[in-house]
């Protein structure tokens, strides 16, 4: 075949997915609930995408609301999977107006609300990305496959 799988601890039924995706708790919804960075911040950080957090900016890129307009998250409404950005609103028939929920893979992340420990994220993430991007991931070179003819 020429797709194999790859991990066999991970299953790829599609209602077991669906399962594990609406069941997650909290701290794995954080990580579902990621949002890709800007080009620019990827270039700065080396790093494809990050859990999107309060107060982070983010551009709508998808959808009704999607435009060039900046907005804050005001917030990440786990139990939803969504996230309320600051502009980002319609009225109810009542009048009132009530944030939108969008959900984070159709926004870009333009500006991370920085601390220590995002910055220790950041980091630990490029230093794996730069590790996979230095030595030619997957690609065998002559002096690796005689390194493990003589080690074998």
């Amino acid at each position: 075949p020429s797709t194999m799988k790859l991990n066999k601890l991970v299953s790829s039924d599609r209602s077991k997915s669906r399962k594990r995706h609406f069941s997650a708790p909290s701290h794995i919804r954080r990580r579902l609930m990621s949002a890709p960075l800007s080009k620019e911040l990827r270039t700065k950080y080396g790093v494809r995408s990050m859990p999107v957090r309060k107060d982070d900016e983010v551009q709508v890129v998808r959808g009704h609301y999607k435009g060039q307009q900046v907005g804050k998250v005001v917030q990440c409404y786990r139990s939803k999977f969504r996230i309320y950005i600051e502009r980002i609103q319609r009225e109810k028939a009542n009048g009132a107006t009530v944030n939108v929920g969008i959900h984070p893979s159709k926004v870009t992340i333009v500006k991370l609300k920085m601390d220590k420990d995002r910055k220790n994220i950041l980091d630990r993430r490029a230093k794996g990305r730069a590790e996979a991007l230095g030595k030619d991931k997957g690609k065998y070179t002559e002096e690796t496959a005689a390194a493990a003819m003589e080690t074998a």
